[in-house]
């Protein structure tokens, strides 16, 4: 429960003082022993601690996300396995898993309920797990998101034709590998922020999507943030905080 809520179920006799008390010891921070969650979090930055499921076992992932839930009502767990989210069901049957997007999510708003619009491109189809990690992240940060896949600079006239969909977005998420010239393409043609995301997608000159990388960081065009290799929550996140912005 939050701050706010545990203080108006106080005032409606819903929750006794000593109750509130017990919540509010553990309200900044609590220690699990293998992880502090940051329950402050969304009252600094808008949005609740993120669960970075890599490397955690599946029971970790599991308490995690129960304790964050319970508090917020609102969890994203991003690269997150099969098995994990297993065990975030059993404590949470309300999570949702995002097979290609590899996220486990509760309590995203609906469709309907979501503001302004965030559009998620990619160069290539192989792009795609990296754009809906972006794609969820944003979601669940409430924007609206468009989801604008296959538009890479290798057929620029794929790019062309979807740039009236694209204008339409407050934000834009580039997601691409090879070379990562997308990004700098679509800034060029656009009056809004552009979000580029390399991908580790190409051969072996990519170097694991170092080159993406460094094409991007370079790019002639302006307007273009560039998150890490592969940061699909990074580039949604900051999206969405743009979106959020303009309403």
């Amino acid at each position: 429960m939050k701050a706010k809520e545990l203080l108006e179920a106080v005032r409606d006799g819903k929750v006794s003082v000593e109750e509130a008390a017990e919540q509010l010891k553990t309200l900044p921070y609590e220690n699990l022993g293998f992880a502090r969650l940051d329950h402050h979090r969304e009252l600094r930055t808008g949005f609740p601690e993120v669960i970075f499921s890599q490397g955690k076992t599946v029971e970790q992932t599991g308490i995690i996300f129960e304790k964050l839930w319970k508090r917020s009502g609102l969890v994203l767990a991003t690269r997150a396995s099969r098995e994990q989210y297993e065990a975030v069901r059993l404590r949470v049957p309300e999570a949702v898993y995002h097979e290609t997007a590899r996220a486990i999510t509760a309590g995203m708003k609906p469709e309907e309920e979501r503001v302004g619009l965030v559009a998620v491109c990619t160069g290539g189809t192989a792009d795609i797990p990296v754009a809906e990690e972006a794609a969820v992240t944003a979601e669940m940060c409430g924007a609206r998101v468009e989801r604008i896949f296959d538009i890479g600079v290798s057929g620029l006239h794929r790019m062309i034709s979807a740039l009236p969909e694209i204008r339409r977005a407050t934000a834009i998420v580039a997601v691409a590998g090879m070379e990562g010239a997308l990004a700098s393409v679509l800034a060029g043609q656009l009056d809004h922020p552009v979000i580029a995301v390399p991908t580790s997608v190409g051969y072996g000159a990519n170097f694991g999507g170092l080159s993406a990388l460094l094409t991007m960081i370079n790019s002639c065009a302006t307007g273009i943030a560039v998150v890490n290799i592969d940061n699909g929550f990074g580039g949604g996140y900051l999206a969405a905080q743009i979106n959020r912005q303009s309403k």
